[in-house]
């Protein structure tokens, strides 16, 4: 394969036909189960011959637990990062090698700007206190990355100057910028609760998730509307990446989000692991995501969310599946 190439295939994709993606699923699929020792074992173990799947439904899903227990990656080399799960004390964290930085790079850019457009000029503000608490997030290698970018002498982080984050909008608000808030879930209330602004119209306040044991847990409408009388917005917007990505979908409210074209998502069964749902089924069932950036990992990933697909191909986050409904995942991990 013409890494390269194909990179560029993707990065350069404004649109995509179902055709176009599961042509480019094929081609990573080929190259990642020659060259993954893990998703090769896996599919063994399955009893899955990579010459039989000669179409993208057949295409095998990795559990994501292989991240905390095995090294996923595809060749041989040495990562130039290694991005982490935050997880808690006592717990195995995901690990995610990164072979080359400009790809994560390539990816979220496009990204950012398939969805919201150029960054320049906006006030990129993050409040990602957590997040800035430890080493390898990638996100925050991410939000970095649009401060920069934005070239707005203003713009970057905060842990928890919420006195000083108040005051730096306030003068925005005064000076008419496009204002764009990112923040994980707690901290973003930690503010509303002792400050309420009005931000304008076309501000974009982007929770990024993460309770992290700081705030009892609340269902998406209960913190989206404290969010939305905080700061005067008529939606929060929200980012749904992780880990074990490289590409990330968007919410611009409601919780519906939207991927770029390189990444796609389908639902399997909550009962059969191995077997996908038929595209825009009402039923529920476990998110599966196909990252295409992901060329130097894995591209195909069955992660522990439960949602929703629609027609349109945005699709919900409705929870998470319970320790005891992935255990069969659990002891396949077990046999590696």
């Amino acid at each position: 394969m013409d890494l390269k190439k194909y990179l560029d295939s993707i990065f350069s994709l404004k649109t995509t036909t179902e055709d176009d993606f599961n042509e480019l699923s094929l081609r990573a699929f080929d190259y990642q189960s020659k060259n993954n020792p893990v998703y090769a074992r896996y599919m063994d173990l399955l009893g899955i011959k990579p010459a039989e799947v000669d179409s993208a439904e057949k295409i095998p899903y990795l559990p994501i637990q292989f991240f905390k227990t095995q090294e996923v990656k595809t060749g041989i080399f040495t990562p130039e990062v290694t991005f982490l799960s935050s997880g808690t004390t006592g717990m195995s964290q995901s690990c995610h090698y990164v072979r080359y930085m400009y790809v994560y790079t390539s990816s979220y850019k496009n990204g950012w700007k398939y969805h919201y457009g150029d960054i320049k000029g906006s006030l990129v503000l993050a409040l990602l206190p957590s997040y800035l608490e430890r080493k390898g997030s990638s996100l925050i290698e991410m939000a970095q990355g649009l401060i920069n970018d934005s070239q707005n002498p203003q713009s970057g982080f905060f842990l928890y100057q919420h006195d000083k984050l108040f005051q730096i909008l306030e003068k925005a608000i005064a000076k008419g910028e496009k204002i764009i808030l990112l923040g994980v879930s707690f901290a973003l209330l930690d503010f509303v609760e002792k400050y309420h602004i009005n931000l304008p119209e076309d501000a974009i306040v982007m929770e990024t998730g993460g309770m992290k044991g700081r705030r009892r847990e609340m269902i998406r409408e209960e913190l989206h509307g404290i969010l939305k009388e905080g700061f005067g917005v008529q939606h929060i917007h929200s980012e749904y990446g992780m880990t074990e990505m490289l590409s990330q979908a968007y919410s611009k409210g409601e919780g519906v989000y939207s991927a770029v074209p390189w990444l796609g998502v389908r639902l399997r069964s909550t009962s059969d692991p191995l077997s996908l749902l038929p595209k825009h089924s009402l039923h529920r069932g476990g998110i599966n995501i196909t990252d295409l950036a992901n060329i130097h990992s894995c591209c195909f990933i069955a992660t522990q969310d439960i949602g929703k697909l629609h027609q349109d191909g945005t699709f919900e986050v409705l929870g998470r599946f319970s320790s005891s409904d992935v255990r069969g995942c659990n002891l396949m991990v077990s046999q590696l």
